[in-house]
């Protein structure tokens, strides 16, 4: 039996299926499978894998009806004969020591995954990607505190920069969801890290990813559908931290979890409702008259950045029947923050002691938010209880966003993810790490200044 089973899906690529092929039978370590998967190409993609196979002895080619990439993928590993599975993507292709460096480092460690940077291809244009900064091993939770700075980040969602234990998967059962079109591998990828004792990873890249345009907006995908989908992708997520790290550690990093949501444009994924002609940031109520958008000075800095902040939440608001200071305090509660007083909370929300009083009271009778039992006063002979809220004193901190704000939070985050790519329009990556870097330095500045 081969060592490795390398596993393709094609559908209609035939101007690319041949350079992957090749670069897989070109590989200094031979002793593998090539499993090529027609999923109903309509071109002479099933051809040229027919032609492949006639030369050579190790590939063996599936020619099937269309139905998806995950379902395909699920074929292949059925049909694996390998201790180990490596993925490809048809369009894209491997370095020629790809295989051997998995197969070196997996036997050599007895890791349960290897995980490589790798080389998105952008026309002529190649720049290395990657997030591990130390190579090395380390277990499942040293694995998920890397994937927790960016989760959404290819490299932790793909396939294709990954070696898999075969026997992993076939005692957990573990499958690609066909019923999902959007981070499929990456649910894969949660389900099979749940279950690995060790994980290494390489500095060193082995793969050629072709940079591909599309959204699930270009998929036909509805904006219901669409947001249904991301919640059972963040749902997946969530669970994943959960089981990791235990209850009690998970709600010291929850808030660290929910970068997920806004995380996921550094490789070009799009959030849904940054394509919706709906709910476009640049439409509707909140934009203000040029001669004043124009002002210079702090002041007309801090009048842009509330009106920005007041779109944003606006949007989600509206969505939920809700005004735009529940959004806002929603969005405050689930932020990491250090103990505050409502009066500091209040100050922080530039609202006002009652407006906050208002806010809490329409959050808590909604089920959004839960009050702190020291806030509440039972009434005489009743089940009934009489919120406190305005007149208290209580620490700020003790509200909490309930398991049924969390769609609302998603939907919060993706709009912020729509600001922040707007933001960014025309910059490079390397001009988005810069400013950021430069703009951390600017804010701690102003914290120390305001310390003083």
């Amino acid at each position: 039996m081969p060592l490795v089973s390398i596993i393709v899906p094609v559908y209609n690529a035939e101007e690319t299926v041949s350079r992957c092929i090749d670069s897989i039978l070109e590989q200094t370590y031979k002793d593998f499978e090539l499993l090529l998967l027609d999923d109903g190409s309509t071109d002479t993609s099933g051809e040229i894998c027919r032609a492949y196979a006639g030369k050579d002895g190790r590939i063996r080619v599936l020619h099937k009806e269309n139905s998806g990439v995950s379902d395909t993928r699920n074929q292949g590993i059925a049909m694996a004969e390998g201790e180990y599975l490596q993925f490809l993507d048809s369009d894209d292709w491997i370095t020629r020591d790809a295989t051997e460096t998995f197969v070196h480092i997996a036997m050599e460690y007895q890791c349960d995954m290897v995980i490589a940077d790798f080389y998105r291809v952008i026309g002529e244009r190649f720049s290395q990607k990657g997030d591990i900064e130390k190579e090395g091993i380390m277990d499942r939770a040293g694995y998920a505190e890397n994937m927790m700075q960016k989760p959404a980040d290819f490299y932790y969602g793909v396939l294709w920069n990954k070696f898999y234990k075969r026997s992993i998967i076939e005692e957990h059962r573990l499958k690609m969801d066909s019923s999902v079109s959007w981070c499929e591998d990456f649910l894969f990828n949660l389900e099979y890290v749940r279950h690995v004792r060790a994980v290494y990873a390489v500095k060193k890249p082995v793969y050629y990813y072709v940079k591909r345009k599309g959204s699930l907006v270009s998929q036909g995908m509805s904006m219901k559908k669409t947001i249904q989908m991301k919640r059972t992708v963040f749902s997946y997520y969530n669970n994943f931290y959960k089981d990791v790290f235990g209850e009690e550690d998970y709600e010291k990093i929850k808030g660290q979890v929910y970068r997920f949501l806004f995380d996921a444009a550094s490789d070009g994924t799009v959030l849904p409702l940054s394509v919706s002609g709906t709910y476009r940031l640049g439409d509707g109520k909140g934009n203000i008259r040029e001669s004043v958008g124009e002002g210079e000075g702090i002041l007309f800095d801090i009048y842009r950045e509330r009106k920005m902040q007041e779109k944003l939440f606006g949007i989600v608001a509206v969505r939920n029947e809700l005004e735009a200071s529940d959004v806002k305090l929603l969005y405050y509660l689930s932020q990491p923050h250090e103990s505050c007083t409502l009066k500091e909370m209040a100050d922080i929300l530039n609202m006002s002691r009652r407006c906050l009083s208002l806010t809490v009271q329409r959050l808590t009778a909604r089920d959004l938010i839960a009050v702190p039992e020291k806030g509440k006063e039972k009434l005489k002979g009743g089940a009934k209880e009489k919120q406190q809220d305005g007149k208290r004193k209580s620490n700020g901190k003790d509200y909490t966003v309930t398991q049924a704000a969390e769609a609302i939070l998603s939907e919060i985050l993706y709009v912020m993810c729509d600001f922040e790519q707007s933001q960014y329009e025309g910059f490079t990556q390397e001009e988005i790490e810069l400013y950021e870097r430069l703009d951390e330095k600017r804010k701690q500045n102003v914290r120390e200044i305001l310390r003083k």
